[in-house]
């Protein structure tokens, strides 16, 4: 019956093939095509959602024409230029082909007006530029972001062959790495903005030296407050670099509206259901990683946020800009600001974006609120329903207003792993019936200048700027009359020019009075950017009406002593409006010693009782301030708002310490499990009254994750039996294995062996599966006792070589393993964890003592086709997955989060991480060898490293590790995951496969 319809459809295709408008299959159509069929271009439209019936979606290019287009631009003539990505990450995947030549850029263009490609030019190919991430052309200039490069290729005489290659960054994160450098795009002011993800480690000019902010420190990762992904601008020449903002994880692109503010997304630590949309304030902090500590997310802190998403993104803490939209489960990629005139009214002036790991095009509607912004999510496009294939990986605005979505057009994606190096597609969206015409630019008259001004464009944009700023003076007059139309943001592009005439300043002070807001806004960013040094300005300014304008003024004093005008700024504060709240700590960053005693004066002697006042507290970080939030703690009922301890955190450390002490005195007695908790305290010389104070606290406390934290951190010898209850229960696993861990630290081993030999075989048996888990060679070697007893029962040999896996524990089992010392009877299970094993080493001895049994036999094509049993894999699961990874609320948080991985990678996808785990390694997951000056040597996940520590988790573990650096020779990237190659029979692997894909 399938072969039939199938046949049907095809001969469908064949009869309407000459007519002007294919029909899209329907559902059952398209489930009767061949997955090879599917795959085809001829059916590409056919597995993407068109979710609103006035646009329509065409196919511009595909394959053999171009393959994994990771980024793209359109130039003035309504060419598309296009990245290409054969030779992504091939370090990382040595079982693909590469091209030896490297990877291409291309130049697509319609010549005949039928909306296709039918010609394609290769502008560059080169090594140098694999797996571009960014492409930008600015007239006869092209911006290639390749890390650790932004490569600046410059056209002479138009004959589409660069005549010039040039450096302009360097220095940014590792060799074609993910999450560096990124795209860049023309700014409606002149400038450049572009940004790096967080390993773009440091922007530095050609040069190698780095670029220095307004204080004259050098923005890398390694000077506060910068670390991890940043946003900045430049000049169109690369001159005039500056960082805007920080602390991202992966922010693919920003874009930038008429007035000036900028718009982008970011990708969480894979799994966790976190990406975002932002509204970017300069100079704002994005909480990717903890201000002071440098912290992953995961780690334990007071106020912690009830959410995955708010805690990745630390938004509790002060000094955080919050998030405008949150789009939990993805791999966010391209971003615009639509202003053209083409697309239905609804689509204008609105942010569009790609998201590759869900397959949609989504539109974010926002709207003022206070200093900041609320927006809403709209599906445009939509490939998951039918080909999760579909991976958008940029979206771009054409000069005739439609917009063109590049598809890198693969099984998966993110982390290094590549399926199909094959395909690739180019879509162009726009209303039905609208063919897709673009004439060359006009560019010789004011008139046709003004007109082309208008053009949503980047690159006929950029143009017709720098030809009218060119013209100077002789502009005035039609940038003047162009000011006075009605249209906002059109208007905003000619104040943009207007202000670069001599008298330049006297129009920002003229859009300062403007009766539109946003116009307002966009003469504040003019002030900075001219240098304007008018204190009586921006006072008048603070006074102004809208929030959206004070948040400018805020920005543009972070780096003066404007006492006045943050003062005026503080007073139109209302609590409850977290970017406004931002926006004065932005402004007070190196102030806050005179700006806080005065504000708090002027505020009275009953500020405590003002929710504005003690919100400002919150925020600020002055000497006085630990004092001021102690006064807080005081004054609220038990229990105090935990905000104000966590306040604490931010603040000098012997300041912050000083206050918990003080509060120890008299403070309630529910706050005194926080106040363990945060103060400092070292166990070679014990603070007595700290150490006394946990000894009476712990046996009480009712949270259990506190019980530990404060049990390990005072090393407390006298909560065995709490201990022991977590341990044997069910309920939690990750909780269970911490509490074995510090049992066992406490401890040592006499008693759990004790445990292992009760005379009740059931209670052997849980003792063994609970101790068991604690990966370490001295638990190993105990297990050794027990499956290597000839005179233990059978269900106690087996429990005890069952657990004896883990990175540590392999070692262990395998000496034994090498000289033959494994029973018979338990050999097949020794096979199994060595075979399968934690260490690369290990699995490739084993696999050559007893056959690579786990690499033999499988059919991909078999399994692609087979049907699987969703309740075998989860059952599957369970024994392999989730002692790793969590799948909602089970499993351990050591790997990333598969709650949602059915949506994210296809089924072929989802069988090559399995069996390929190198190959996929999400980034921050990384095996790091860690090497210390004893001679020790761990295998690991990096979280964070601060001045002092490297905080990282060992396998298997929910729970991060410190270490101090002191006692650290290196740290290593290595190229293998920490996730074994689990050893599965095709069928295990397919069941599993069939239940991972029901996770969406």
């Amino acid at each position: 019956m399938k072969s039939s319809i199938a046949g049907l459809v095809l001969a469908s295709f064949f009869l309407i093939s000459c007519e002007k408008e294919k029909p899209k299959l329907t559902q059952e159509q398209y489930d009767a095509l061949t997955e090879e069929q599917k795959r085809s271009p001829e059916f590409a439209l056919d597995g993407i959602e068109v979710l609103d019936d006035r646009l329509e979606l065409e196919l511009f290019a595909s394959e053999p024409m171009l393959t994994n287009p990771t980024n793209m631009d359109i130039d003035d003539r309504g060419r598309v230029w296009v990245t290409e990505a054969y030779n992504y990450r091939i370090q990382l995947n040595p079982k693909n082909p590469t091209k030896a030549e490297g990877d291409r850029i291309l130049i697509l263009e319609d010549t005949d007006g039928d909306s296709k490609a039918d010609k394609s030019t290769v502008f560059y190919q080169g090594t140098d530029i694999n797996a571009a991430l960014g492409i930008a052309v600015f007239g006869n200039k092209v911006f290639v972001s390749v890390s650790p490069n932004v490569f600046v290729f410059t056209d002479e005489n138009g004959d589409d062959i660069p005549d010039k290659k040039e450096v302009l960054f360097t220095g940014v994160g590792g060799v074609q790495h993910d999450h560096g450098m990124h795209a860049f795009t023309f700014g409606p002011d002149g400038k450049l903005y572009f940004n790096y993800g967080n390993e773009g480690k440091g922007l530095h000019y050609a040069d190698g030296s780095p670029i220095l902010d307004p204080l004259g420190r050098p923005v890398t990762s390694e000077t506060a407050p910068y670390q991890e992904g940043m946003v900045f601008r430049c000049d169109p020449d690369g001159s005039n670099p500056e960082v805007l903002a920080w602390n991202f994880r992966n922010n693919y692109e920003v874009s930038v509206d008429s007035y000036g503010r900028m718009w982008q997304s970011d990708n969480d630590d894979d799994g966790n259901r976190s990406t975002r949309i932002n509204f970017v304030m300069d100079y704002g902090n994005y909480g990717f990683k903890d201000e002071i500590t440098k912290a992953d997310w995961r780690t334990r802190r007071v106020n912690m946020e009830d959410s995955v998403w708010q805690q990745h993104w630390h938004l509790n803490d002060p000094g955080v800009v919050p998030n405008l939209i949150q789009n939990y489960a993805g791999s966010p990629t391209g971003i615009l600001v639509y202003e053209g005139k083409l697309l239905p009214e609804e689509y204008q002036n609105q942010v569009i974006h790609a998201d590759a790991g869900p397959n949609v095009i989504r539109m974010y509607p926002v709207k003022p609120s206070g200093a900041g912004f609320t927006g809403e999510v709209v599906k445009i496009l939509d490939g998951n329903a039918r080909d999760n294939w579909f991976r958008p990986s940029d979206v771009t605005v054409a000069p005739d207003g439609s917009i063109f979505i590049s598809d890198w057009y693969d099984p998966g994606v993110g982390g290094h792993a590549v399926g199909d190096l094959e395909k690739g597609r180019i879509y162009r969206l726009a209303p039905k019936r609208s063919k897709y015409r673009v004439s060359a630019p006009d560019y010789s008259t004011d008139e046709s200048l003004i007109e082309l001004l208008q053009n949503p464009n980047r690159a006929i944009h950029f143009k017709a700027f720098m030809a009218l700023k060119e013209k100077g003076e002789e502009a005035r007059g039609i940038l003047e009359k162009f000011y006075a139309l009605e249209n906002s943001r059109m208007k905003a592009r000619a104040f943009w020019l207007l202000i670069q005439l001599p008298n330049g300043n006297e129009f920002i002070k003229k859009a300062a009075e403007d009766q539109d807001e946003n116009i307002r806004v966009a003469a504040i960013k003019a002030y900075r950017i001219k240098k304007m040094n008018d204190p009586a300005f921006l006072l008048k300014m603070a006074g102004d009406p809208s929030d959206q304008v004070k948040r400018e003024v805020a920005e543009a004093i972070r780096y003066q002593d404007a006492p006045e005008i943050w003062q005026k700024l503080a007073e139109g504060y209302r609590s409850g409006d977290r970017w406004y709240l931002e926006a004065l700590g932005i402004a007070g960053e190196y102030q806050w010693e005179t700006y806080l005693p005065v504000y708090l004066e002027k505020a009275g002697p009953d500020w405590k009782s003002k929710a504005e006042a003690k919100d400002i507290v919150w925020r600020s970080r002055s000497s006085s301030t630990p004092a001021l939030l102690e006064e807080l703690i005081l004054e609220e009922a038990s229990p105090a708002d935990y905000r104000y301890y966590r306040a604490l955190d931010f603040q000098n450390p012997d300041l912050k310490n000083q206050t918990l002490k003080n509060l120890l005195a008299k403070g309630q007695n529910e706050d005194q499990v926080i106040i363990l908790r945060q103060a400092a305290f070292d166990s070679k010389k014990p603070d007595g009254q700290l150490l006394s104070l946990a000894k009476s606290k712990a046996g009480s406390i009712p949270d259990d994750r506190d019980f530990l934290e404060i049990v390990r951190k005072y090393q407390l010898k006298d909560q065995k039996e709490r201990l022991l209850s977590l341990i044997y229960q069910n309920d939690n696993r990750s909780l269970a294995n911490t509490s074995a861990g510090i049992f066992t630290q406490l401890y040592g081993i006499t008693d759990i062996e004790k445990a292992m030999k009760d005379t009740d075989e059931a209670k052997a048996i849980l003792a063994i599966r609970k101790f068991g888990a604690v990966d370490s060679p001295e638990m190993a070697t105990l297990l050794n006792k027990f499956w290597g007893n000839p005179n233990a029962s059978n269900a106690i040999r087996t429990a005890a070589m069952e657990e004896a896996k883990g990175y540590q524990s392999e070692a262990v089992l395998w000496e034994f393993a090498k000289k033959d010392e494994i029973p018979a009877d338990l050999l097949p299970i020794a096979q199994k964890i060595l075979m399968g094993s934690w260490n690369s080493n290990i699995r490739q001895l084993a696999a050559e003592k007893y056959g690579d049994s786990i690499a033999q036999g499988y059919d991909l094509v078999k399994m692609m086709s087979s049907k699987g049993d969703a309740a075998v894999g989860k059952t599957i699961a369970a024994t392999y997955c989730l002692a790793c990874h969590k799948i909602d609320k089970e499993g351990v948080d050591f790997g990333p989060a598969l709650s949602q991985i059915g949506a994210k990678l296809s089924r072929e996808a989802l069988i090559n991480a399995i069996i390929y785990p190198s190959e996929g390694m999400g980034f921050g997951y990384e095996t790091q060898l860690v090497k210390f000056k004893d001679g020790k040597e761990i295998r690991c996940i990096v979280n964070s490293k601060t001045e002092n520590d490297l905080i990282v988790k060992l396998v298997g573990s929910g729970e991060q590790t410190i270490y101090k650096l002191a006692d650290i020779e290196s740290v290593t990237q290595l190229g293998e995951s920490l996730m074994p190659a689990f050893p599965l029979t095709e069928q295990e692997l397919v069941d599993l496969v069939e239940y991972l894909g029901t996770l969406k």
